[in-house]
């Protein structure tokens, strides 16, 4: 193959795992046990191969999300290696389904895996094919639903490893317990920890409003998703209304739900989740805006693709680290003294432990 000659897309190889978590993680609205995951592989002429992961939340969804994807094979199939033009090509075929849902996810683990193909067919990482340069990314810590005890041991684990910062899941009937299980982890840590604190769209604006009066005195770094991710207006009543930051933005599908967002004043600071805002070509149009509009740009989930984002998004705030899918990681992102470790990955750093893939595999 001549050297400005691109590959073209041979196959695609998915396969639905359910992978149980070491320790369950709690919410406002349950407990997840177990991470269902679609592993996506996009073969290419030349021998290069792209990676790429999905979490469909919940089991109910995981081979519907894998079929969805192996029927997008034939639209791919015979194209030659360029994501952004595949993903436009993509976008204009299902435009009247839409980008949400199933989708929107299956769509993301497309231009995912091709942008970690085109990555690897030039031997550099993601960040350096994006035209950015690796650098320690700061890294925070999740808490779930744990109540005031739980909390506490949890975040005091989290500051053992030198993470400089937790965020904790809350939404208990009464702000009070709210207000114990925050003040129980600075206990725990240090005056210096920054805790953050997630509602998972658990309050009404009124509701939500009531409740940052009595947070505001507690130094947070942010309250997160106090209301319904696409409620808006009701985020900006609050924003407006609150001292502390407010956080959105995991739940948004695609930059023109991160304009409408941006639009209403809805959030003080973005959390683009990379899986759901549409891959790696939908972050890179979310550090744009990001920019524009002066707004901070934290990760949710996807520690190793979204450590590698980080460092080119010129907002980049906080980088969401969460293990749960490294059992079957080759080689998980390294963290130190809660600073998360590129190391020269090739790629996204996306990769998988066939044995254990294989374990897991339904």
């Amino acid at each position: 193959m001549p050297h400005n000659e691109l590959p073209k897309i041979k196959a695609f190889k998915v396969r639905a795992l359910r992978v149980p978590m070491a320790e369950p993680h709690k919410t406002a609205s349950g407990e997840i046990t177990e991470s269902p995951l679609v592993l996506l592989d996009i073969i290419t002429d030349s021998g290069i191969t792209g990676h790429s992961m999905i979490f469909t939340y919940t089991p109910l969804a995981l081979e519907p999300t894998a079929q969805l994807i192996r029927n997008f094979e034939a639209l791919v199939t015979g194209e030659t290696l360029a994501p952004a033009t595949i993903e436009q090509k993509l976008a204009q075929r299902f435009r009247l389904l839409g980008p949400q849902g199933l989708v929107g996810m299956a769509l993301a683990a497309i231009d995912m895996a091709l942008w970690d193909a085109l990555a690897r067919l030039h031997d550099v990482s993601l960040l350096n094919l994006l035209g950015g340069q690796e650098r320690p990314v700061r890294a925070y810590g999740a808490v779930g639903y744990d109540g005031v005890d739980g909390s506490a041991l949890v975040a005091e684990r989290w500051a053992k490893r030198g993470f400089q910062g937790i965020k904790a899941k809350i939404g208990y009937p009464t702000v009070q317990q709210d207000v114990a299980v925050i003040r129980a982890m600075r206990a725990a840590t240090d005056d210096d920890m920054a805790i953050m604190v997630d509602y998972n769209q658990s309050l009404t604006p009124t509701d939500a409003i009531e409740r940052l009066r009595i947070l505001d005195d507690e130094g947070l770094t942010w309250v997160e998703e106090p209301t319904l991710a696409h409620d808006y207006a009701g985020h900006a009543r609050i924003a407006q209304a609150s001292r502390t930051p407010i956080q959105c933005g995991e739940n948004w599908w695609g930059t023109l739900d991160l304009q409408h967002a941006i639009d209403a004043g809805a959030a003080d600071y973005l959390m683009p989740d990379v899986m759901k805002i549409g891959g790696v070509s939908g972050w890179q149009r979310t550090a744009a805006l990001a920019q524009v509009h002066g707004l901070r740009v934290s990760s949710h989930l996807w520690p190793e693709i979204s450590a590698q984002l980080m460092c080119c998004t010129p907002t980049a705030h906080w980088l969401e680290y969460a293990d749960w899918w490294n059992p079957v990681m080759a080689k998980p992102i390294r963290v130190e003294n809660g600073m998360a470790m590129i190391d020269g990955a090739l790629g996204s750093g996306v990769s998988w432990d066939e044995s254990a893939v294989a374990q897991y595999c339904i």
